[in-house]
Order: structure tokens, then C-alpha cells, then sequence
């Protein structure tokens, strides 16, 4: 039998008819069916979660606003929806945090400069600038309050911290964008 769901129905029968080549193919068949209607279930299941959704992050990004692009990759899209979804309440630093960290999927620093209306966002785990800053940008820019600027930090590696630790062919497979001075990739 190919059917889990089959074989387990078959197991709830009389064992006598585990010999009976109708009855297997039936429990079979009808076992495929429910395999299918789980699957079915389980996928549809999965786009009530933001961190699960695949074909139901249109709906999302529909519901809070948020212009639909396919061709973005689908964890780019997430982060945006869960950073919009972080993003509601009042302007706090814990606020900016969440949504930020949201986006970049490591460490943020957040720190604040009230004497120049201007807090500064640092990215600690990310080496060089993330794939989908605009987009975070664009995010920080809706939650902020309009009088304050807002500054972006970057981490990137340097030659002295790679010296004698990485292998030259090594080295080459690293993207130029990953290095302080490094061409921007946006």
C-alpha cells in the first residue's frame, strides 16, 4: 500500500481482511483521498502564519497595504508583513527594534540622539548592507514620527580580521558588497 491514512484504516478492520487484494486496493484508494484532503488541510493551515504563508502572502500584504511583487523572494515578503504587523502602537525604541530585527533576521541596536531629533538603526549580526533595506526603510519611515532622522549602521568584514583565518580562493567568494568600501548592491 502507498496510503499511510490506508494502511491505517486498514488496521482498524478484521485482520482477515488484510489478505484480500479488493479490500487493500480500496482502503488504498480511499486512503490517497484523506493523504490529499490532510496535505490540503495542512498547506491551507499554513497561511494563517506569516512565517508559514506561500500563495496566501497576497492576502496578507493586501490586507495591511502592502503592494503585492512575486518576483521579490518570498522571505523578503514575509518580513515585510511581519514588520508591518510589529509595526502598530506607539514610537518606541522597542518598536524600531522589532521591526528592524524583523527585516534583517539578526541583532539590531537601536539608539537615540534627542538633541538632533535623530535616532540611529545598527545592524549587528548582518555583515554588509541586507538585501531588503528599502524596504525597511520605507517601513521605518511610516512608523517614525516625521521631525526625526533616522541614521543606518552597518557591520562589514575587514581584511585584517580575515588575515591568515580564510584561504584566498575562499576569499573570492565573498561579495565585494560584504567589505567595508565594497560596492552597494541596491
Amino acid at each position: 500500500m502507498r496510503s499511510r491514512r490506508g494502511e491505517e484504516m486498514l488496521s482498524y478492520l478484521p485482520d482477515y481482511y488484510a489478505t484480500s487484494r479488493v479490500i487493500k486496493a480500496d482502503m488504498d484508494a480511499k486512503g490517497a483521498e484523506l493523504d490529499s484532503l490532510f496535505a490540503a488541510m495542512d498547506e491551507t493551515l499554513n497561511q494563517f502564519f506569516v512565517r508559514t504563508a506561500t500563495w496566501g502572502l497576497g492576502r496578507w500584504e493586501s490586507e495591511l497595504g502592502i503592494r503585492t511583487e512575486p518576483d521579490k523572494p518570498i522571505d523578503q515578503r514575509r518580513a515585510l508583513v511581519e514588520s508591518r504587523l510589529r509595526g502598530a502602537g506607539s514610537f518606541t525604541g522597542h518598536l524600531v527594534k522589532s521591526v528592524a530585527e524583523s527585516y534583517d533576521g539578526g541583532q539590531v541596536n537601536v539608539t537615540f540622539q534627542p538633541a538632533k531629533y535623530s535616532f540611529t538603526i545598527q545592524f549587528i549580526d548582518t555583515i554588509g548592507i541586507p538585501p531588503n533595506l528599502d524596504d525597511l526603510k520605507a517601513v521605518i519611515e511610516e512608523i517614525k514620527p516625521a521631525h526625526m532622522a533616522v541614521e543606518y549602521e552597518f557591520s562589514y568584514m575587514l581584511i585584517r580580521d580575515l588575515h591568515e583565518v580564510i584561504k584566498i580562493n575562499e576569499l573570492e567568494n565573498i561579495p565585494l558588497s560584504k567589505f567595508a568600501g565594497g560596492v552597494f548592491r541596491g
